[in-house]
């Protein structure tokens, strides 16, 4: 494997974590539907999941670059980074844009593991990808705001003590551009949970825990705003980059999962008295499933390095992103090839790994619409929608 490696004692440690869980661990909760309790326990221990806190709030301070690397290698060893990965970058909503009050509430006991902040409230079953027409609404009535509307595919809200909720402030009719009047929440989800909101499991593909969500006239403190009124699906935007350069390292790191899989049965199976991997028609495919993911991970460090820079980087956090998923669901279908009927026995772990990329090539935003944003943003094509 060609040896692009950065933040080499991060990743040590991330390895270090993540062998703890081996993949019986993984596949026992695959099969029960349950939350990965322990490992999240475990990496937040570590400090791992407050990688983007600022020390300040102790957190490791750490840039976008090495949170990168961490999500990368919690893939790449076969464990899944989904159910704690919006533990590192929904709080960005509350660092950039929060009050000094809020920042200083929420971000220690986040870093600390005394809050999990690990869902974000934005979907809904009309708007799909088009926020800037959701209905959840949010309206003022004294030191309160009441909350009506629903959600749905809301992931890790019954792990999860806080939620950012996207809702609208000012209704659609009265606004010059869609995207105002929207705003940005932080909702204490032990409160709310009975008390307006009701929460519905989804059953899905792979073991991620989703959820549907109810306002029913939820009435939350007018302190839970973050930032100002009408300006929250600025805020959400402001992290969107984050969010899709992360996934892309995990998508990565699952690439990489899948062609160490695929290389080492193509070595070891022997059939017709010589190693499948001396085949074209097996050797290959790997080959052009590990040139592929290298490429999508230059793209990601691309991003990531712009990030961190503050510079614009939007369309390569989208490219990133698509290069990424596309790599990582190549490998896979190529590493069930190589294995063959052992690709689809759970015992082998890639079929769970497959099921579990898979989500990637639709959230947190489609290879559609990422195509046509580089359509329109980069080459300047008319918009497509």
């Amino acid at each position: 494997m060609i040896k692009t490696e950065t933040h080499q004692d991060l990743r040590r440690g991330v390895r270090e974590v993540c062998a703890n869980f081996p993949g019986e661990y993984w596949r026992e909760l695959d099969a029960k539907r349950e939350y990965p309790e322990e490992f999240v326990r475990a990496m937040t221990k570590a400090g791992y999941l407050s990688a983007l806190i600022p020390e300040e709030y102790g957190g490791m301070g750490l840039d976008l670059s090495a949170a990168c690397a961490i999500l990368e290698e919690v893939n790449k060893s076969g464990a899944n980074a989904n159910p704690a990965h919006a533990q590192m970058y929904t709080m960005g909503t509350v660092l950039r844009h929060g009050s000094k009050a809020q920042k200083e509430e929420y971000l220690p006991q986040i870093a600390s593991g005394e809050l999990r902040l690990q869902a974000f409230g934005v979907t809904e079953p009309e708007a799909g990808t088009d926020t800037t027409r959701l209905k959840t609404s949010a309206v003022r009535s004294g030191d309160r705001y009441v909350v009506n509307g629903r959600k749905i595919y809301i992931s890790r809200v019954q792990h999860s003590d806080l939620m950012v909720l996207l809702a609208r402030t000012t209704p659609l009719e009265e606004v010059r551009r869609r995207s105002h009047g929207l705003s940005a929440f932080l909702i204490d989800l032990r409160e709310a949970v009975g008390n307006g909101l009701t929460v519905e499991q989804r059953r899905v593909m792979m073991n991620n825990e989703t959820n549907e969500l109810l306002f029913e006239d939820l009435e939350i403190p007018a302190s839970s705003l973050i930032g100002e009124e009408g300006e929250g699906f600025r805020y959400i935007l402001d992290g969107m980059n984050a969010e899709r350069i992360l996934i892309a390292a995990e998508c990565v790191g699952d690439g990489r999962f899948f062609i160490e899989r695929a290389t080492s049965r193509a070595k070891e199976r022997e059939v017709f008295g010589r190693p499948i991997g001396q085949n074209q028609g097996v050797q290959f495919p790997i080959a052009r499933a590990c040139v592929n993911v290298e490429a999508a991970d230059l793209m990601v460090k691309r991003a990531s390095a712009l990030f961190d820079a503050g510079e614009p980087c939007g369309a390569e956090a989208n490219m990133a992103k698509l290069l990424a998923a596309d790599a990582s669901w190549e490998a896979g279908n190529v590493a069930v090839q190589t294995l063959g009927g052992y690709g689809f026995d759970a015992e082998y772990d890639v079929e769970r790994k497959l099921r579990e990329t898979r989500l990637y090539q639709v959230a947190p935003i489609s290879t559609n619409l990422i195509l046509s944003y580089v359509g329109e943003h980069v080459l300047g094509l008319p918009r497509s929608f």
